[in-house]
């Protein structure tokens, strides 16, 4: 009860509520884990559940009828996934993996509706959540459509490595590619450009960020103009 109250309490779905109106949410939450490489949520099924990770990190991706993936985004422990559905009553937009063994809480869609009825601050909260959700999809867009594939990898580089250690999981050539929307060849011969300018450092399985700067400079719209103006 008391790790579920707390993850309650960080997430921006219920800020502003009262400690006993958060433990009588937390009544409504449920546990399940999951081995790595298990899949959560089905693309086009019927959502059941607003998932928060606990522990573990969970990858949201869509598949192209020929099998290609593209990742969405990788959600990490006090993040959540499966809003869309749960709040407009439709089928899963995407699918969710488990990246590492997981461990998540989650909240029935009919649940949620109740909550929805009974704490109003909840209702403001979602609107800015959702907002979010779509700048991020904003963004992504706007990685693919304009920016030059060296800056797709510079981005997630930055996001999910640190000097010297990664905070989250360990991302593949092949994850990055699929969050880059290219080749695992073409993410690889990234890595090689960006470890021979010096910006990072490539030791065995691990990536190390060297100069966090240049790879900054490397991801904005100055730069990217540079690259594609020639």
């Amino acid at each position: 009860m008391a790790l579920k109250l707390e993850l309650l309490k960080s997430s921006p779905y219920f800020s502003g509520l009262s400690s006993i109106e958060l433990e009588a949410i937390s009544r409504l939450v449920f546990e399940k884990s999951y081995g790595q490489g298990v899949v959560i949520v089905l693309e086009g099924e019927v959502a059941e559940a607003l998932y928060f990770v606990a522990s573990g990190a969970v990858k949201v991706f869509k598949t192209s009828v020929d099998g290609k993936e593209q990742t969405l985004a990788v959600i990490r422990p006090q993040e959540t996934f499966n809003e869309v559905p749960v709040f407009d009553g439709d089928v899963n937009p995407a699918s969710a993996q488990a990246m590492t063994p997981v461990t998540l809480y989650g909240i029935r869609r009919s649940d949620i509706e109740n909550i929805l009825r009974s704490y109003p601050y909840v209702a403001i909260n979602v609107i800015k959540v959702m907002a979010g959700r779509l700048r991020h999809l904003v963004a992504l867009v706007e990685d693919l459509s304009f920016r030059h594939v060296i800056g797709r990898v510079a981005r997630i580089l930055l996001e999910y490595t640190a000097d010297g250690a990664s905070p989250g999981p360990r991302l593949t050539q092949r994850d990055m590619a699929a969050m880059a929307g290219t080749a695992r060849e073409v993410v690889s011969r990234s890595l090689k450009t960006l470890e021979k300018d010096g910006f990072i450092k490539m030791d065995r399985h691990r990536i190390i960020i060297k100069d966090r700067e240049a790879l900054n400079n490397i991801v904005s719209p100055l730069f990217e103009t540079k690259v594609t103006d020639g």
